[in-house]
């Protein structure tokens, strides 16, 4: 028995020293060596301090922020995920009605006849995207202007200059990373909110 043991054993610390050790050091080597901003988190770094990540959403409080998708999980990248409300929940219905009702408040300049774009009343399903749509950011420009006192034109050219195309070409929508365009928002002005 034990002549057939001792092989299996053998096999077990050799396969585990390769997939358990061996393997996933080759793979953090070669992203360190090949995407060390990718494999360290996307950090934004301003000042010496870390404003956050590109691939995580924040919260922007206050009238003079361009505002993110809402976040089923409270922007908390330690439980990502979405409210799983279906598009005919009561609950969704009520929320998004809510939201839109809260946002035309918060928003008297943004024009009454052009909806509301639909990433800004609803969670993605991460709960944590970083993006908004060109159309969203731009709905938002009148009240950020009116917060900052800076002209709409100045900000419309901000975002046009924080539109991410598609990736490669072809994949997904234009895009707006929400902290990219605050951070560079807070360079230009005082940071009032």
């Amino acid at each position: 028995m034990l002549k057939e043991l001792k092989p299996a054993l053998m096999m077990l610390l050799v396969l585990t020293a390769i997939t358990g050790i061996l393997y996933p050091l080759a793979v953090t080597g070669a992203a360190q060596a090949l995407f060390p901003a990718q494999a360290n988190g996307s950090l934004i770094v301003r000042d010496g301090k870390v404003a956050g990540s590109a691939l995580i959403a924040q919260n922007f409080v206050g009238p003079g922020w361009f505002q993110p998708r809402p976040s089923a999980v409270d922007y908390n990248a330690a439980s990502s995920g979405a409210s799983n409300l279906g598009p005919t929940s009561g609950v969704l219905i009520e929320t998004v009605a809510k939201r839109v009702e809260a946002l035309r408040a918060a928003n008297p300049g943004a024009d009454p006849a052009a909806p509301v774009p639909v990433e800004l009343v609803t969670a993605s399903g991460s709960g944590l995207d970083p993006h908004l749509s060109p159309a969203a950011a731009l709905w938002q420009v009148p009240r950020v202007a009116a917060a900052r006192e800076i002209p709409e034109s100045d900000l419309r050219a901000l975002v046009a200059r924080h539109t991410e195309g598609r990736t490669l070409g072809l994949l997904g929508e234009p895009r707006v990373n929400v902290l990219l365009l605050n951070l560079e928002l807070d360079q230009r002005t005082s940071g009032t909110n």
